[in-house]
Parts: C-alpha cells; sequence; structure tokens
C-alpha cells in the first residue's frame, strides 16, 4: 500500500527509506562504561584466569619443574591424590582453621562492635569506642612474619613469656606449645583468632552507623536490657554484613598459608599441616609441581563451591525478608 494513500497518522509512524538505510549502515558501538571495565578485565585475566589455567594444565603432567621433561599423565594426579592420607587431614585441619578465623571472631566481633556502639560510645564517648576499635584492629594490619615473630617469642617452650609466667607459678614442666602434636594446633587456632577479631569488628560497627537509633531508643523505653537489644534489633539489622563477613573469612580461612608457615610450617608431625601449604610442599620442597597443582585445583574447586553455597543462603535469607514484608 503506498505511503500517500495511508491516513496522516500513519504515515508520520511509516519510517523512510533512507533512515532504514542509515540505521543499516550505523556501524556497532560499544558503550563508553565498558571501557572502565577494560583494565580489571585484563588484570584479572593476566592475574588470576591465566595462572589458573596453567594450573590446571601442569595438574595434567608429572613434572619436577624447571627444565625437567614434562610428561602428561591426565587425571593420575588427582587419583592419586584421592588416596592420599595427608591431604584428606589437611583439609580435616582447614575445619578448625574455619573455626578460629570465622565462627569465633564472627561471634566475638559481634558482641564487641554491640557493645562499643550500644554501650562504651554512649556512656564514655564515640572517642573511647573509636580507639578501643582501632586496638582491636591493629592485629590485622601487622605483617604476618611480625606477629609470628612476636607469637613464637610468647610460646617459646624455653624462654617464652607464657611457660615463664607458668614456671613462675609453680609449674615445673609446662607444655611445648608450637612444638608438641596435641597443643600445636590449639595454639596457632588462638594465633588466628588474636589476628582476625578487628575485621569483623570493625565491619560490624560500620554496619550499626545505619541502624536507626530510635529503634534502640524505643526498645530501652520499653524496658529491654543490652542483650534483649542485641537479639532483637543488632543482629537483625546486620545481617548483610554478617553473610559478607562470613563469606571473606571462609575464603581466608580455606587458602590460610603465612600464619601456618611463620609459626608451624605444617609440624610437628602434620597436626597443623593445610591444604595451601601441602601444595607448596610437593611444589618446592618434593619437586612435584602437577601433584602441587592438583591440590591447588582441588583448594580452587571448594573454595568457590563454598563462596557459592554462602551467595545462595544470602540471596535466599533476603528473599524470605522481602516476601515477609
Amino acid at each position: 500500500m503506498p505511503a500517500s494513500s495511508l491516513p496522516t497518522g500513519t504515515r508520520e509512524l511509516q519510517p523512510t527509506a533512507t533512515a532504514v538505510r542509515s540505521a543499516r549502515r550505523r556501524p556497532w558501538r560499544v558503550s563508553p562504561y565498558w571501557w572502565y571495565l577494560l583494565p580489571g578485565g585484563i588484570g584479572f585475566v593476566a592475574i588470576i584466569g591465566m595462572p589458573f589455567v596453567l594450573n590446571i594444565w601442569y595438574s595434567l603432567h608429572r613434572w619436577k619443574g624447571g627444565n625437567a621433561p614434562m610428561r602428561f599423565v591426565g587425571l593420575e594426579n588427582y587419583q592419586n591424590l584421592m588416596k592420599d592420607d595427608q591431604f584428606w587431614h589437611s583439609f580435616q585441619n582447614s575445619v578448625s582453621m574455619i573455626v578460629a578465623m570465622v565462627i569465633v571472631p564472627t561471634l566475638i566481633g559481634l558482641i564487641l562492635a554491640a557493645v562499643l556502639f550500644d554501650y562504651i560510645g554512649k556512656h564514655f564517648g564515640s572517642r573511647t569506642a573509636s580507639f578501643l576499635r582501632a586496638t582491636y584492629y591493629l592485629p590485622q594490619i601487622l605483617p604476618v612474619s611480625v606477629a609470628g615473630i612476636l607469637w613464637n617469642w610468647v610460646l617459646n617452650s624455653q624462654t617464652g613469656a607464657v611457660n615463664e609466667i607458668l614456671r613462675g607459678v609453680g609449674v615445673d614442666s609446662p607444655p611445648n606449645w608450637l612444638g608438641d602434636p596435641g597443643t600445636a594446633m590449639p595454639s596457632v587456632m588462638l594465633v588466628l583468632i588474636w589476628m582476625q577479631i578487628g575485621y569483623p569488628t570493625v565491619i560490624f560497627m560500620s554496619a550499626l552507623q545505619r541502624v536507626d537509633p530510635e529503634l534502640y531508643e524505643a526498645a530501652e523505653l520499653d524496658g529491654a536490657g543490652w542483650w534483649r537489644r542485641f537479639q532483637a534489633i543488632t543482629i537483625p539489622q546486620i545481617k548483610p554484613e554478617t553473610f559478607v563477613v562470613s563469606l571473606t573469612c571462609t575464603i581466608a580461612a580455606l587458602k590460610v598459608f603465612a600464619p601456618i608457615y611463620v609459626l608451624t610450617r605444617g609440624g610437628p608431625e602434620g597436626s597443623t599441616l593445610v591444604p595451601s601449604y601441602y601444595s607448596y610442599l610437593n611444589f618446592f620442597d618434593k619437586s612435584k609441581v602437577g601433584y602441587g597443582s592438583a591440590i591447588a585445583t582441588v583448594l580452587t574447586v571448594v573454595i568457590i563451591i563454598v563462596a557459592f553455597g554462602i551467595q545462595y543462603f544470602q540471596n535466599r535469607s533476603a528473599k524470605r525478608e522481602e516476601e515477609g514484608r
């Protein structure tokens, strides 16, 4: 039907042939906002993507590193890994790392943040609360080597501060805290709790800044004590930050390396061995690069699964809250 025979309004809506040809000739344009993602994308590929792919490739070979020949063995390293008692023992020790770096610091940090915000800040001033918050966070910013030297001195079996105190109160043979398989893991867990406790405290205190103070005032006027306000207001209001702390600290606990390297080197008798340090041992000490790569690959897969699991529960919890409203 010719355009002239159409009603006036319809003719105005019909695209002209020139406009159609112009649209067809128009080149595809990239949104300028994508350029801001380019540096991060390049960094991700160079620092994470390529090393991860190479790590998987090495795990399929038997290789001693350097100029030694590489021999393709397929999934042999992974098959040997499933039969390796030390590998499974290292993952069992990761549970202790999660307790020391996630569960205990999160619980203590939550209580400390609530006390600093809801009690110390109100009765002693914000400066006192800020000073205490910085004090709790100080171990988090210390270099691991410095913290390791400090705790090696504190827990030394001969001249350590702890054993000197125990001898002073009458204990003739105090424990060898880092040299005894029975006390090494609890000692390392204590150090990790000390190092980690500041992180959740700072995050939770920041989260409490956005909570409406009228909620606390109303609850206090109704006669609710501190513990009741903590249960009914503090915990529900900072649930998103709790998930963030749980996610980041769980990932850190699964891949913990430096504190183990500085304090115990996985000993004594493998009592503090963790997957990341076990991978390091196979890479460098035993020159089993392929086997070490297989350990690192399995550890990465486990971390990804755990991260997605925590993210799933967070989204599910947020969805339930929206439906409840």
